[in-house]
């Protein structure tokens, strides 16, 4: 039994033209997904459904903040998210992932299942890099003690690996 039910899509009986749903994101959905990046959020996603004969198009919006882990000091801080994203739903002979953004469902389907798509869409919300943001004088907000760790952890200039000497050398030789 699929308990993501909710963000399933009963397209078929729709009205052509728009319509609009809403979805709350939090831990229990997180938990659907095995390895996620995100285990506690609470994000609220709007979706502008513009239904067509034979084609849907997805504009979801993604508003609130998640629980992540800083890349910098380990510590978890709310990250704020906010994003929109299209996604363009056709009507086909079998399911088929034509790009990115555009998925061919079969002709048979009733209703569309988002919820992978909002999970991919909020994590794809997320910087490369995570960072606790800085204060209001650019100063860091993270764990000043692992700060203070990396700091004596860090290389200084007058230290280089004597393997990168050995390589200049061999890129001078040519």
């Amino acid at each position: 039994m699929n308990r993501l039910k909710e963000y399933n899509i009963q397209f078929v009986g729709l009205e052509p033209g728009n319509h609009q749903f809403e979805f709350e994101v939090n831990d229990s959905f997180f938990e659907h997904f095995e390895f996620s990046q995100i285990q506690h959020g609470k994000i609220h996603v709007t979706v502008d459904l513009e239904k067509m004969e034979r084609m849907m198009i997805f504009n979801i919006g993604i508003e609130g903040e998640a629980l992540v882990t800083c890349d910098r000091c380990t510590e978890e801080f709310n990250f704020p998210i906010s994003d929109t994203q299209q996604l363009i739903v056709k009507l086909g002979a079998e399911y088929m992932e034509e790009s990115e953004d555009v998925v061919i469902i079969p002709e048979t389907d009733y209703q569309f299942d988002l919820s992978t798509y909002i999970y991919e869409f909020i994590h794809l919300a997320l910087p490369v890099r995570l960072l606790h943001p800085d204060d209001e004088n650019g100063n860091s907000t993270c764990d000043p003690d692992m700060l203070r760790l990396l700091e004596t952890l860090t290389p200084t200039g007058d230290t280089l690996d004597p393997r990168w000497e050995a390589l200049k050398k061999l890129n001078t030789d040519q």
